[in-house]
């Protein structure tokens, strides 16, 4: 048997938490290509409501993210799931029955409560053995792009087929379909494994937060989402303006986003293969930066808009690929799960700044200063981003040690001692040891047989 190969069971918890967090997501960047044009005409709508409907969301998110996450220990993940995604459902329902722009600010807030990332990822790593967690986190990541791509495409073609109140409809829908796989697909826990590598830990977010490196990565999520969402707040009405309609708007989007997909990949393999990832990361701040300014000076150009957009998105894809591993990568042992935590948090609060000081800009002044704002955040996070360190190429292990066990002192010597290890701890009631591994010189096999032999 091939202890590697994932169980029925495994494949069902990360196929079936897959497709519910992907619905979500769905539903969350649909709005996005589509609220600042459709949603004008509702009442009392103006640019910097509209931003406040788009950043609302993420402030909701950022706030819930990590009390929800630590509830989850407590009432169970699948109950909390559900939860929260019928608080999704309910702020969708209420976006789609309103005519006001308050209502719908209303409603994202209510969708952004409904936060389950955190307990998504603590029932994957429940359900799944530490030889296949990886795997099944990986595939989360990837959804994650993938649906991106496809919100970007399907929300404006959805939006201009049947209105912007068919749109929240749909979303409640896909939230309803969400909650349905929760409860017919994915499998129940016997019991909640507390694994520090994909949960948050009580008492450890100040260590965490004094981890320089780690709040360098913190920021660049931040600034990451705040270009999103203030650019997205602004480009609609720019490629109207440049005599693009609203109902085209989704041909671009699929264009450069295939486009941006297929670029990126190569840099993705030569900074993980290569350890070349300080250097493709500074290169790919600055492409967000040149994005930036070609959107700042395209004016009404439709072409330099498209190419100002298939670099942002390149820029994107590509840092959405490289952050989480960075943070991964940079995260002390035992305290990954914590330390993606924070970062998601970063990442919300990014939405709930970008769109609403985006839609406020875009308000008072105009696109071009919108962009204008966003090439000198982009500028900012360059300069923040030369001053990083080469990351260490290592990988997180958990380390499940057994009842005879209990000279923890003489095993972690063991451990440090084994070449390739490049930090342990251990933590004896938790009976786990985390282990910072480079894995081109050892393995989990070998640390595994390691801490068997006793």
């Amino acid at each position: 048997m091939n202890d590697n190969k994932m169980t029925p069971v495994e494949l069902r918890a990360t196929w079936g938490l897959g497709t519910v967090f992907s619905l979500r997501m769905l539903g969350m960047f649909m709005v996005l290509p589509v609220l600042t044009t459709y949603g004008m005409a509702l009442q009392g709508a103006s640019e910097t409501l509209i931003g406040l409907a788009i950043g609302i969301y993420g402030l909701a998110q950022a706030v819930f993210q990590i009390p929800f996450g630590l509830l989850s220990d407590r009432i169970g993940r699948k109950p909390l799931i559900i939860g929260g995604l019928l608080i999704f459902v309910l702020g969708s329902v209420i976006a789609a029955m309103t005519t006001s722009i308050w209502g719908v600010i209303l409603g994202r807030a209510l969708q952004g409560s409904g936060a389950i990332a955190a307990a998504v990822m603590a029932l994957l790593s429940d359900l799944t053995r530490e030889q296949n967690r990886t795997k099944a986190m990986a595939f989360i990541g990837i959804s994650f792009g993938i649906t991106f791509a496809i919100a970007m495409v399907l929300g404006p073609i959805i939006t201009h087929a049947l209105g912007l109140h068919a749109l929240f409809w749909m979303i409640a829908l896909l939230a309803t379909g969400g909650i349905i796989i929760t409860l017919s697909v994915v499998p129940a826990a016997p019991n909640h494994i507390l694994n520090r590598e994909s949960g948050m830990v009580k008492g450890s977010i100040r260590h965490v937060l004094a981890n320089a490196r780690l709040v360098k990565l913190n920021v660049g999520i931040l600034c990451l989402h705040i270009l999103l969402m203030s650019s997205f707040v602004a480009l609609p009405g720019v490629f109207e303006q440049a005599g693009f309609p609203a109902e085209q708007h989704w041909k671009v989007y699929l264009i450069t986003m295939l486009l941006a997909f297929a670029s990126v990949v190569p840099f993705i393999i030569y900074a993980e293969v290569k350890r070349r990832m300080k250097r493709v990361f500074v290169c790919c701040v600055a492409l967000m930066l040149i994005a930036e300014i070609v959107l700042w000076g395209a004016g009404d150009h439709f072409w330099t808009l498209v190419v100002g957009v298939q670099l942002f998105f390149i820029g994107f894809n590509l840092m959405e690929a490289i952050l989480p591993s960075l943070v991964s990568k940079e995260s002390p042992p035992g305290y990954k799960g914590t330390a993606m935590g924070i970062y998601s948090t970063s990442q919300f609060i990014g939405v709930a700044i970008g769109g609403s000081l985006g839609g406020w800009v875009y308000g008072h002044f105009d696109a071009q200063m919108v962009f204008a704002g966003g090439t000198v955040i982009a500028a900012a996070w360059l300069l923040l981003s030369c001053t990083m360190k080469e990351p260490p190429y290592v990988s997180s292990l958990r380390i499940l040690l057994g009842e005879n066990h209990h000279d923890t002192a003489k095993l972690e010597k063991r451990l440090w001692a084994q070449p390739g290890v490049k930090a342990v701890l251990i933590v004896p009631q938790e009976k786990s040891a985390y282990v910072k591994i480079d894995s081109k010189v050892t393995s989990r096999v070998e640390l595994e047989a390691l801490v068997a032999s006793g």
